[in-house]
């Protein structure tokens, strides 16, 4: 890839969500091209005519700002258009503003296009979210779906993740905003001094090493927040919620280990502090989803969640990530308490006072009986990781 001859004047956002939406606001405000994809030729057809998306953002921008005349257009520089073509074609820079789930089926439409695009591309990844691997059956993390997908090209690009804390809001208004860029140093350093470095007020970033890593947190820490969200109606008291955050952790880092990871992501900015806030907002959809879920709760966790959806303007990643996660933690035979009663507590809880239980089994009924790793653990994690974290049922736990 020749990383110099990429051209830093113009960006694509494919997905015009409330993340696509925020960063064309921000990306705009710096003066950039900004192309935005979308399949509905109307939905395009508004954003060019009323310079605000008419599905995602704006009406909470109106909410927050005293009216929708209060809320700040798009600049003139951004534009939508539902031709894939012409946003590959013609940006060196796309962001995939999309959800998890959804990102296989994008590929398979890009892997042509950027395949016999002349010049090279820099995949830009703010998704949150891990899926099982279709052959494997391994789970993982965006950049690793990406590269698995298109790696008969992979000459072709590079991926970059962002990572938290940030809320699309923040973004969006030009709130002070730090995050966190991972992949291969030169690319990772023209996204931050020729994309995102223009108003530092705005949007600063720091650079990780650790893409998988810090992917990882981005992902789990959604599971936290479905599950604080939910605890705070349970009336548990202000205690209970220092355990969610400090047991989650240890299965957060094992899990990005097991991934490809390495421990050191969890201690940065794009781990506890993206969780942080995660866990603790309003802000957040998956700390909404959590709390709607229990207030909502019929004693039928299917529709449940079709009633929560209908008042969260976007998508939660963090319930699919439930189940993606504990198929795997079945596969892997790990111990994980808090991420099982996730999957047991919005997939199968009898009722609200199951649900209580479930919680307080996770945090008051932990097999570990000891917050350190010993020397021995330490060890072990080291030489044979892929088999050391795998100690539910076997007999060195």
């Amino acid at each position: 890839m020749i990383i110099p001859n990429l051209d830093t004047t113009r960006v694509a956002i494919i997905g015009p969500g409330r993340l696509g939406t925020s960063f064309a606001y921000k990306l705009g405000r710096d003066n950039k091209r900004v192309a935005i994809y979308y399949h509905d030729s109307e939905v395009c057809k508004a954003i060019n005519r009323d310079r605000l998306n008419p599905i995602h953002l704006t009406e909470d921008l109106a909410k927050r700002l005293g009216g929708l005349e209060n809320v700040p257009r798009l600049s003139p520089k951004v534009y939508a258009t539902n031709d894939l073509e012409h946003i590959v074609e013609n940006n060196d820079f796309i962001v995939l503003a999309i959800t998890m789930n959804r990102l296989p089926e994008l590929l398979n439409y890009l892997k042509p296009l950027l395949a016999k695009k002349a010049a090279d591309t820099c995949l830009i990844s703010p998704i949150k979210g891990l899926i099982s691997d279709e052959i494997s059956k391994e789970l993982i993390t965006p950049s690793q779906l990406i590269n698995n997908n298109l790696y008969k090209i992979k000459h072709k690009y590079e991926v970059v993740c962002i990572g938290g804390p940030f809320f699309d809001m923040d973004i969006a208004l030009g709130n002070p905003v730090c995050v966190t860029i991972a992949g291969k140093r030169r690319i990772a350093a023209i996204i931050r001094d020729d994309l995102f470095k223009f108003n530092r007020k705005e949007l600063n970033s720091y650079y990780n090493f650790d893409i998988v890593g810090v992917e990882a947190c981005g992902a789990l820490k959604n599971i936290v927040a479905n599950i604080k969200g939910l605890t705070d109606s349970l009336e548990l008291g202000d205690s209970i919620p220092g355990t969610i955050f400090a047991r989650s952790g240890v299965e957060i880092r094992s899990l990005s280990r097991l991934l490809g990871g390495s421990f050191q992501a969890f201690h940065s900015q794009a781990g506890v502090g993206d969780m942080y806030v995660t866990v603790s907002s309003l802000a957040s959809k998956n700390y909404r989803y959590g709390k709607y879920f229990y207030e909502l709760y019929t004693g039928n966790p299917i529709e449940t969640n079709l009633r929560v959806l209908e008042k969260i303007d976007g998508t939660p990643e963090g319930p699919n990530t439930i189940r993606n996660v504990y198929k795997y933690l079945e596969k892997k035979n790990m111990y994980s308490p808090l991420f099982s009663c996730a999957h047991h507590i919005f997939n199968a809880a009898e009722n609200k006072s199951a649900i209580k239980d479930l919680v307080i089994q996770a945090c008051q009924y932990d097999k570990r009986t000891q917050e350190y790793i010993g020397p021995f653990s330490r060890l072990m994690y080291r030489v044979i990781p892929d088999y050391w974290y795998r100690r539910d049922k076997e007999f060195f736990y």
